[in-house]
């Protein structure tokens, strides 16, 4: 009988040590993403203080001087591209591709090469670059650059970590710093979350969880502590819609997914003839002509072509001036196109959702909606056109949602989202973040520098 009690006791003995060696384990996993995601907030703050500021600067010289643009904004977008072309080459552009190839070269036999795509370099870069094209007018959001910053932020309290503390998968680390840059950025924990999960993460999600999940509250909670409780946009009203505005939302989806994803189409189709011009000196001259053209657009046509979109959200939802001018969307389009296709650093989910938004406000300028109608149609719009982009429908609605907390529309969003989706298949079957993600892979493999 003793010996059935001593047994048993050794086994309990056993199984306490076990027990407290996997909770001593995972406390050691978890600091380090929680250090990084402190971080990661923190710079998510700075960095939009400074975006926001930037953003100003056109707008100033254009109310002081708008001839002023046609130096501003080409020495702007001619500077952003020498940046990155001189310092960090992959750097360029949004960001989230560049994440994407890290992840799928996370793997023992190509890590190295994911060097070249995060690290403290690509974050001095991204930062500035995409500042300086910001100050110029470019129609460049900085959603993507803090996503390829906080990964790059993951990456780099992973590698520093002491030898005797516990290794974390590499791709774990990287799903997780994206997620909580998406959080941090826009301030939605729960975009960051669907983001992951739905463009990010490629085997089951339970081995991303509580990694995404600590990961996106820490950094969310840093930014909320630093700027406040605060929605990206605000709150719209929706509220007394009318029931036929279904056919409207479908109207709307349709045209808005398919323009997001020709944009992206005639994005990838001016890339790869830029991959032809040789010299340097050819991409300077295409940066500055296209400087010239944003200018031009600006002085001669609208102001509207330039900055994030942000702006024109906040008009077209919050003001009597709820529809757009015909040649709006087209400016947004094309103001997207001619800033990305530069050559210097700035992401395309702020200036997706405002090109969206001019959609959805034109569409409901054709029948004279009301308000809450039209501010309906902007969401869905918005929706719509990310969803042409970036293929994921579910993590655009849920953006939207939580930007504008109309929780009570989410059955529309997510409509919005996936008839988007369908027919943007029309136009490509792949997202313009899957092409980049195997255009920057590729041209790792092909790398002397």
């Amino acid at each position: 009988m003793n010996i059935m009690l001593q047994i048993k006791s050794q086994i309990k003995k056993a199984f306490n040590r076990i027990r407290d060696e996997k909770i001593k384990k995972n406390l050691l996993q978890a600091v380090p993403f929680w250090f990084a995601s402190l971080v990661t907030g923190i710079i998510a703050v700075i960095y939009s203080k400074l975006f926001l500021a930037a953003e100003h600067i056109a707008a100033w010289v254009f109310h002081f001087n708008s001839w002023l643009l046609f130096l501003l904004t080409p020495l702007c977008f001619v500077a952003s591209w020498w940046v990155v072309k001189k310092f960090a080459p992959f750097a360029r552009g949004s960001g989230i591709p560049q994440v994407m190839a890290s992840i799928d070269l996370a793997g023992p036999k190509t890590s190295h090469l994911a060097d070249k795509l995060l690290g403290f370099k690509i974050i001095v870069v991204k930062v500035i670059s995409s500042l300086v094209m910001a100050a110029g007018g470019g129609a460049i959001g900085r959603e993507g650059p803090t996503i390829q910053i906080a990964a790059s932020v993951f990456r780099i309290v992973n590698e520093r970590l002491p030898a005797w503390m516990p290794k974390i998968a590499k791709q774990n680390v990287l799903v997780a710093g994206a997620a909580a840059g998406l959080a941090a950025a826009f301030n939605t924990p729960l975009g960051g979350i669907v983001f992951a999960i739905e463009e990010l993460t490629k085997t089951h999600f339970s081995f991303y969880k509580t990694a995404i999940f600590s990961s996106v509250i820490i950094a969310g909670l840093t930014a909320q502590g630093l700027l406040g409780s605060y929605l990206y946009i605000g709150f719209p009203d929706i509220t007394n819609t009318t029931p036929y505005i279904i056919f409207g939302i479908l109207l709307v989806s349709i045209v808005a997914g398919l323009s997001g994803s020709i944009m992206s189409k005639m994005m990838l189709g001016v890339m790869r003839w830029k991959s032809s011009l040789r010299t340097n000196r050819n991409h300077l001259i295409y940066a500055g002509v296209c400087g010239l053209f944003m200018a031009a657009a600006a002085c001669l046509i609208s102001f509207d072509i330039m900055g994030s979109g942000k702006e024109l959200l906040v008009r077209y939802l919050f003001t009597g001036d709820k529809y757009a001018e015909w040649y709006t969307p087209l400016l947004r389009i094309l103001g997207s196109l001619v800033s990305f296709t530069a050559g210097g650093s700035g992401g395309i989910f702020a200036p997706a959702l405002g090109a969206g938004a001019t959609i959805g406000s034109q569409i409901a300028s054709w029948f004279q909606l009301g308000e809450t109608n039209t501010n309906l149609l902007i969401l869905a719009g918005m929706v719509g056109f990310l969803t042409g982009v970036t293929r994921s429908p579910f993590t655009s609605a849920i953006l939207v949602l939580e930007m504008t907390d109309r929780h009570n529309v989410v059955f529309y969003l997510i409509l919005a989202g996936l008839l988007a989706g369908m027919v943007s298949m029309l136009v490509d079957k792949h997202s313009f973040y899957h092409h980049l993600k195997k255009q920057y892979i590729d041209e790792l493999k092909d790398w002397k520098g």
